[in-house]
């Protein structure tokens, strides 16, 4: 690991500008597609399959949507200790690849979930492999900022792709319209493996030993660093219960719902919204420090799903996603804080490790979210609401953060 240097020279910097594009390039072509297709999957399922089995499937696809997520995060963080982030993306980019073209080849229920398993993994090994190549890059005064310049570019295919799934839905209905939108989604992950093939240096061997013991390393974790993460499976919950029924909750049961196309556009709204937050509130925590806005992030975490439980009609739900978008106000300086609390030499199997036992436990949110929105739609939103306050609360009581000044955390 090289010295962190004493001054705060810009976030992206120096001589691995060409794998940063590469990167950056990566994450909007893949995402884009991503976004396009995923989003509407649930309204995809609802077609493929009876009532009570998509209830179901919608289900399972969320909780796998985490649990995989959440197993892929520690080996994610391994290979790119082990193997180097250049390859450890590419075998991952050709895992989402297939799992496309299962969807696109089988247009059955089981298929969506099988395709899930594998497409899923691209984000599950990106983002332990990126943040740990921020933490090479970037001193810790001005690390948040480095994390939100990513979530900036992160924030493009997730505001673009859903109106550009939604145009499809609309051109072509749900079922050829998802189907086009995964057709989408491999053309532009191929592309994206190209230009990481032609962009992408690899990096050089680490004198660390990487762990691949995941027992061993929570032991290494630091106990700040496990009371942000107790804090966040408890705030995961409040998202992941009601987060795979928002689009039904929006397009289908309210008293006046609107169309897949306007959905979309209430997905940009979000992460439009989101985008306004980032820089200013990135710069203010690497200032003034990271928990108060870690805190104001899980306040607004906790305040989305009782908002949605009060809307109605399309003007509600504006204000409603723009909350949701409120609620991304402090993520990159959460993902900040764990870089910072993460022993050296152990940030990606850290970061994986972190993301693991989140993620496997708040699976079961997304499959319990099932079971409450089968007993009523709005017990659903409330459990969340719940889930959200006592997270909240654990956070205020237990969180602590990390000061960082002239390069050096106190």
């Amino acid at each position: 690991m090289n010295s962190e240097p004493t001054s705060a020279p810009p976030p992206f910097r120096g001589g691995n500008r060409r794998s940063l594009l590469g990167l950056v390039g990566m994450i909007v072509l893949v995402g884009m597609g991503e976004h396009m297709a995923e989003r509407f999957l649930p309204l995809y399922l609802q077609k493929l399959a009876s009532a009570s089995t998509a209830v179901m499937a919608i289900g399972l696809l969320a909780g796998m949507d985490d649990l995989l997520s959440a197993l892929y995060s520690f080996p994610g963080g391994y290979l790119s200790d082990r193997l180097g982030t250049k390859r450890a993306l590419q075998f991952f980019n050709v895992l989402s690849m297939l799992g496309y073209l299962v969807v696109i080849l089988v247009p059955s229920w089981w298929a969506v979930l099988v395709g899930a398993a594998l497409f899923i993994s691209w984000s599950a090994i990106s983002l332990p492999a990126t943040m740990e190549l921020l933490s090479d890059l970037v001193p810790k005064n001005r690390r948040t900022l480095g994390v939100s310049m990513l979530a900036l570019v992160r924030r493009v295919p997730k505001m673009l792709g859903p109106v550009l799934g939604g145009a499809c839905i609309a051109v072509w209905g749900v079922e050829a319209g998802v189907r086009a939108a995964f057709v989408a989604a491999l053309l532009l992950a191929l592309l994206a493996s190209i230009l990481q093939a032609w962009l992408i240096q690899g990096a050089p061997k680490k004198d660390k030993v990487p762990e691949s013991n995941p027992l061993r390393l929570w032991r290494e974790m630091p106990a700040s660093l496990k009371s942000l993460l107790f804090s966040d499976i408890l705030i995961r919950f409040c998202e992941r219960i009601p987060d795979a029924f928002v689009v039904i909750w929006a397009t289908r049961y309210i008293l006046n719902p609107v169309s897949e196309l306007t959905f979309g556009w209430l997905s940009a709204i979000e992460n439009l919204t989101a985008v306004l937050v980032y820089v200013p509130v990135a710069y203010m925590a690497d200032r003034f420090g990271k928990k108060p806005f870690v805190l104001i992030t899980f306040a607004f975490f906790t305040c989305f799903p009782l908002a949605l439980l009060h809307t109605q009609s399309l003007g509600p739900l504006v204000a409603a996603f723009v909350l949701r978008g409120l609620k991304e106000f402090g993520e990159p300086t959460r993902k900040a804080l764990i870089m910072d609390l993460a022993p050296e030499g152990r940030k990606a199997a850290m970061f994986g490790l972190y993301y693991l036992v989140r993620d496997v436990l708040v699976a079961f949110a997304a499959f319990g979210g099932a079971l409450l929105w089968r007993v009523a739609p709005e017990l659903n939103l409330l459990v969340a609401f719940v889930f959200g306050v006592l997270g909240t609360i654990l956070f205020a009581w237990r969180g602590r953060d990390c000061v960082v000044t002239a390069g050096r955390a106190s």
